[in-house]
């Protein structure tokens, strides 16, 4: 696990930017510097994706900032120490379940997915399995009796597990560990066997570093993976640690330009992928040349996942410099995670933000005062309010142009404030698509609780919002530009948005 290791798709579109969830009164007037920033976990979960974090048991213990960054920012957690042997079984049948039983609850409460981590591992195993005292038939129950207890305890509230971790060698031999050494081979095989009769519906995966790119690693496991498939093992996913460092002095080609591709070769096999333990160490002291390169290499790693379909998450292997692994673990490097020692958001972040936030939505628009659609009139005229059909002049299509701006359209025309007025009043028309115009791109200024999906439509060129005429309720209702109200109270101007990601 803590490794020192070397080193969209286009539519026609409604132009909005998507932020946090604002309070229902908006006070003082609005422009691009007022809006809030989506967080990496309501991006990821519009793209039905898992974004996901490391956590550790210390931090989540004494530090609320900490809790509460891990519950917005990630849909998916993974105990760092809390689930490794030497963690829940110290001393021979005496048990300590307390801090995984904390991780599992708080990610239940969180509707946080769990990756659990990790049931063989050649370390953080208990003494008493090490000594040498237990006969090769005790020590495959003992390995049994360990999988299957803990899976069984968290069967339907841990999803996928990390069974067999960092078996092997750099040169793609197995790694002689004491699995190896005392079972055989066929510990690997055994061990997937034994998690999925303790619980058929979690996704099994084996997971290791170094085999990100071309290298005998990889190949070793490749062929891991495929001959134990072919042998009917069940092997579900394929986890891929990442942990990376940026050369000092900063190399002109940065690291892991293989990454989507070892990713796509093991995909091919009809595995699941994942990036399981991403972290980008620097050597310290850091400075902004050295966090733009760390920036550049984080997009990179997300880049290569979301671009193939069966990589289905991206964990980072702790999210704050402040409780980095790397501190202790590689002396003299580090600053390696999203966030920095004040939990504040770095380059990296907003790098893996923007990966997840390029992409389209479609959906319809209501009226949050009137409960009647967003309408485009099939000769592209003003747009009106109408009853709810589903109907295909009611279906939106939201696609990004830059950081939280896009365009809005339907039926191949684009929400256009007609002749780009900035006067209250202008109306709002279906006209042809002109890359570039700022009256056909729109702020997606979100409003209300969180978790909802209710929205202002604010025009970039003017900044004021997209409403109903009058705030009319009726049938056929104009729609226009109109005075932005910092009141959303009656709320003539919030449109409720399907297929816009909800906030977390």
């Amino acid at each position: 696990m803590h490794r020192v290791t070397r080193l969209a798709r286009r539519t026609t579109a409604l132009t909005v930017g998507i932020g946090l969830a604002a309070p229902a009164l908006i006070l003082g007037a609005p422009g691009p510097a007022a809006s809030a920033e989506i967080t990496l976990r309501t991006l990821a979960a519009a793209r039905g994706f898992r974004i996901g974090a490391s956590v550790s048991s210390s931090a989540l213990e004494k530090d609320s900032g900490y809790q509460d960054k891990l519950k917005y920012e990630f849909n998916s957690v993974t105990p760092e120490n809390a689930m490794k042997w030497a963690n829940l079984e110290a001393t021979r049948g005496q048990e300590t379940w307390g801090k995984a039983d904390a991780i599992v609850d708080l990610a239940t409460q969180n509707n946080q997915m769990v990756r659990g981590h990790t049931l063989v591992w050649h370390k953080s195993l208990p003494t008493w399995v090490t000594d040498g005292t237990l006969s090769t038939d005790e020590l495959r129950d003992a390995l049994k009796q360990h999988i299957q207890k803990t899976v069984k305890r968290y069967a339907g509230r841990v999803a996928v597990w990390d069974v067999v971790n960092e078996a092997l060698n750099d040169d793609g031999t197995l790694r002689q560990s004491i699995w190896l050494q005392r079972l055989g081979s066929g510990y690997i095989a055994d061990a997937f066997r034994w998690a999925r009769e303790a619980d058929p519906s979690a996704k099994l995966y084996i997971n290791d570093f170094d085999a990100e790119w071309a290298t005998p690693k990889r190949d070793g496991l490749y062929k891991l993976v495929r001959d134990l498939r072919a042998q009917g093992v069940p092997i579900d996913g394929v986890g891929f640690q990442t942990h990376t460092l940026i050369k000092d002095p900063i190399p002109a080609a940065l690291p892991l330009t293989q990454l989507q591709d070892t990713l796509k070769l093991f995909a091919g096999l009809g595995v699941d992928v994942a990036v399981t333990e991403l972290d980008i160490r620097v050597k310290l002291p850091s400075d902004a040349d050295k966090l733009a390169a760390q920036a550049e290499t984080y997009r990179r790693a997300a880049a290569a996942c979301v671009g193939v379909s069966r990589c289905v998450s991206l964990t980072v292997w702790g999210f704050t410099d402040k409780y980095s692994w790397v501190d202790s673990g590689v002396p003299g490097w580090g600053d390696a995670d999203l966030l920095d020692r004040s939990l504040q958001k770095k380059p990296a972040y907003a790098k893996v933000q923007s990966v997840l936030a390029d992409r389209d939505f479609a959906g319809t628009v209501t009226a949050l005062h009137s409960g009647q659609c967003l309408t485009m009139p099939a000769d592209g005229r003003r747009l009106v309010q109408s009853s709810c059909t589903n109907g295909q002049d009611q279906k939106f299509t939201f696609q990004r142009v830059a950081t939280k701006i896009y365009t809005i359209t339907s039926g191949g025309k684009c929400l256009t404030v007609d002749g780009a007025s900035t006067a209250a009043g202008a109306a709002v028309s279906g006209r042809a698509c002109v890359a570039g115009k700022p009256e056909q791109q729109f702020e997606l200024r979100p409003v209300g609780e969180v978790g909802a999906q209710d929205y202002r439509l604010m025009p970039t060129h003017s900044y004021k919002s997209v409403a109903v005429k009058g705030g009319s309720t009726a049938n056929w209702a104009p729609v226009e530009q109109a005075q932005y109200l910092s009141s959303t109270t009656p709320p003539t101007q919030v449109w409720r948005l399907s297929g816009v990601p909800r906030q977390p």
